[in-house]
């Protein structure tokens, strides 16, 4: 019998390539994001006995509620959440900072994220399911301009900790996968469509690739039953962690 998957963020990125992966191994899918027309060619591609998609914003909790109500009897039964969508907007220092563009971030990947898990964690507790929370290594590492997107992704990582804390017994498994540099639509989305910025961040190295996430993500989920990965940090060989900044006279 296979398996159902609902992954979030599933028009570009790490999700797109997630849709792919679970679909070709047989698993039914749920693909959700706002485009609908990234969506579409999943459902051509691998039929709708195989992908469902739920196009809606994530911040959009009435519509949530309502893709959700509307999930045909066939992909009623939620197997694995994985919690993709996410952004990163702005490359200032705080005191520069756009606020609105914190509080989507904040909307997005933490408010977005809780709100999602809670009204799905009936089905996962009954089917002994599994949570992937794609958290970043902006968690652990900071940096100039991460500040409240490294925020909201130490939220993730310390949230699947503790979900993981009051799941137990449960037979439910949660993850926080943490990648490093990997090359999306991510750099663009966070640099308003800067396309030399984005050239410039990958030049010379050898980034991650959204498959090379998904195959990760996969992996946890179809880990055996009485396995759990509490957290998986990942990182492109070319790419390591700083030292301390240090400001001279």
């Amino acid at each position: 019998m296979s398996k159902t998957v609902l992954i979030t963020g599933a028009t570009s990125g790490f999700g797109a390539a997630a849709v792919t992966r679970f679909a070709n191994a047989g698993w039914k899918v749920i693909a959700t994001g706002r485009r609908a027309e990234r969506l579409t060619p999943f459902v051509e591609q691998f039929g709708s006995e195989v992908v469902h998609a739920a196009a809606f914003d994530i911040r959009d909790g009435a519509a949530l509620d309502a893709a959700l109500a509307a999930l045909p009897a066939g992909f009623a039964d939620i197997d694995v959440l994985v919690n993709n969508a996410g952004l990163a907007l702005g490359t200032v220092p705080a005191q520069e900072a756009d606020l609105a563009q914190w509080q989507q971030m904040i909307d997005t990947n933490v408010t977005a994220l809780v709100t999602i898990t809670r009204k799905l964690l009936p089905v996962l507790i009954a089917r002994k399911g599994a949570i992937i929370n794609i958290s970043s290594v902006a968690a652990t590492y900071p940096y100039t301009g991460g500040n409240v997107y490294g925020g909201t992704k130490a939220f993730v990582r310390q949230f699947s900790l503790g979900l993981r804390s009051d799941l137990h017994g449960t037979g439910v498994r949660v993850t926080s996968i943490e990648p490093g540099m990997a090359q999306t639509e991510f750099t663009l989305v966070r640099t308003g469509g800067d396309q030399a910025a984005s050239d410039k961040l990958y030049g010379g190295a050898t980034p991650m690739t959204g498959e090379d996430i998904a195959e990760q993500i996969f992996y946890v989920a179809t880990l055996p039953a009485h396995l759990n990965i509490n957290r998986l940090e990942i990182m492109p060989v070319s790419q390591s962690f700083a030292g301390f900044q240090v400001a001279r006279q």
